[in-house]
């Protein structure tokens, strides 16, 4: 079986029925030869660890087709930065890639702890995006794992976004890692117009290129029209990285030097909250992501800056999450989720 979509939206994903029936996105990998094995695992690692290194990113983003009569689709947009992305944590089996964009402001580089991508193969279970301001943990059969790897997208603050799952494969001479079709909720650049839609239905494709590597999304916006969830406008996102470290890569370094361990505690303090609640409820906002992501990204910033020591950011840091997920702020996040649901 497939990661299912068990969301917590009973009434709305019935009238999804069509959409979200079981998302076999593959059939389940045969069993392969040791050696075959052996040799398709360590080609997915490599790949997955040449994502790391210096980058000038691409951004272009496309909503193509609008799928309601009265809506307009918006005006395509092309930005670009340097990124550098770190590993993390390498275990074999699971990779740990941490996104820094270098941000040039003109009298100095700022850095901006971007998002996280984290890879494991053949994982029991993930981490999904599940409604609004809520994420949970869904098994997956051994049948479905075999062979397969899982990519949690992390944001800026290590709360999580969203999570598919998918084989590495070559087609057509290209190498790519496809996901299941995945929910997840509103980037910061679609939050703050507070749009008609207020989620993405998405597949994910990454695929290395000989100077680098791009990340395609092709997203469905879902929103609301009757008491109904349905789609609203298809958008195309094509995200590509290429090795380039022509600009203040050591403005990046020095800021993980500084803080790794920092969000090394903050990663902890999540992971203590999603295994206490099978996943996690927390409040988001448009601007920032979560309630708590902007304080913490800024003792971040403050440790680089040497205006606060690691241990203080640490504890204040470990309070603001346990706080963020104890009883009354999930009520506080279900309350604000029931009232944007039908």
């Amino acid at each position: 079986m497939s990661i299912k979509h068990t969301f917590r939206l009973s009434t709305v994903l019935i009238s999804l029925a069509l959409i979200t029936s079981p998302a076999i996105a593959h059939p389940p990998i045969p069993d392969r030869a040791a050696d075959v094995e052996k040799t398709a695992f360590e080609a997915d690692r490599a790949d997955i660890l040449a994502m790391a290194g210096n980058f000038k990113v691409r951004f272009d983003m496309q909503e193509s087709t609008p799928w309601v009569s009265d809506y307009q689709a918006r005006e395509r947009k092309i930005s670009g930065g340097h990124e550098v992305v770190k590993i993390v944590e390498d275990t074999g089996t699971k990779i740990v890639l941490q996104h820094l964009l270098v941000v040039d402001t003109g009298d100095s580089d700022f850095i901006v702890k971007h998002w996280r991508q984290d890879w494991e193969y053949e994982p029991e279970k993930v981490l999904a995006y599940s409604d609004r301001n809520s994420w949970e943990y869904q098994p997956i059969s051994e049948k479905r794992r075999n062979g397969r790897w899982s990519q949690t997208v992390y944001q800026v603050d290590d709360s999580p976004r969203y999570a598919g799952l998918g084989e590495w494969e070559t087609q057509g001479g290209v190498r790519r890692w496809r996901s299941n079709w995945t929910w997840r909720p509103l980037a910061r650049r679609d939050a703050v117009r507070d749009p008609v839609y207020d989620r993405y239905y998405s597949i994910n494709r990454h695929s290395p290129m000989p100077n680098g590597w791009i990340h395609f999304q092709d997203n469905t916006k879902m929103g609301t029209v009757d008491g109904k969830l349905v789609p609203i406008v298809q958008e195309y996102v094509l995200n590509t990285y290429t090795k380039f470290d022509g600009y203040n890569v050591q403005a990046a370094e020095d800021y993980w030097i500084k803080t790794k361990d920092y969000w090394a505690e903050v990663r902890k303090s999540w992971d203590t909250a999603f295994a206490s609640n099978n996943g996690v409820i927390i409040e988001e906002e448009a601007q920032t992501g979560t309630v708590i992501s902007a304080e913490l990204l800024a003792m971040g910033t403050k440790i680089a800056d040497g205006e606060m020591d690691a241990g203080s950011a640490i504890q204040k840091a470990q309070q603001l999450i346990a706080n963020a997920t104890k009883p009354d702020a999930v009520l506080s996040a279900q309350n604000t989720k029931k009232s944007g649901s039908p």
